[in-house]
């Protein structure tokens, strides 16, 4: 997989807290704050393979509609 836009990051993100909302047997607000603090901590990363990497782990979260 090519190395994904900014664009595409952030509407990943925004999926992430929407699905969110939409859990029924999960702590949303735990959820929401694991969310926002994955980004946070990756904001800094500049190598395509680990950013990679990390947008593949979000889709994969939502085509799964499973937290690993």
């Amino acid at each position: 997989m090519n190395c994904p836009k900014r664009i595409q990051i952030l509407k990943l993100y925004k999926d992430l807290l929407r699905y969110g909302q939409q859990l029924k047997l999960t702590d949303k607000k735990y959820f929401e704050e694991r969310i926002k603090t994955e980004f946070r901590k990756n904001i800094g990363l500049t190598d395509e393979k680990d950013i990679s990497y990390n947008f593949e782990k979000g889709i994969i979260v939502l085509i799964k509609r499973a937290v690993q």
